[in-house]
């Protein structure tokens, strides 16, 4: 690593894309990975579609306790 670098001829946010959307990986543990994975299998549907359904399906349940 040099001790000083060079910004003189940089360009401040040049990568910065307002409103963009960040999918955030989520990792689940093994047993939990498979549980999930067979349920999309006999649903017949995606796996996020799946983990979303019962992520949402929760936050209803802990909303409707408090």
């Amino acid at each position: 690593m040099k001790n000083e670098y060079d910004f003189s001829k940089s360009v401040r946010g040049k990568f910065h894309r307002p409103g963009v959307k960040l999918s955030i990986p989520v990792y689940l543990d093994p047993k939990t990975l498979i549980f999930v994975d067979r349920l999309a299998k006999k649903r017949k549907a995606d796996l996020s579609v799946v983990v979303n359904d019962m992520l949402r399906n929760s936050i209803q349940l802990i909303e409707t306790m408090n």
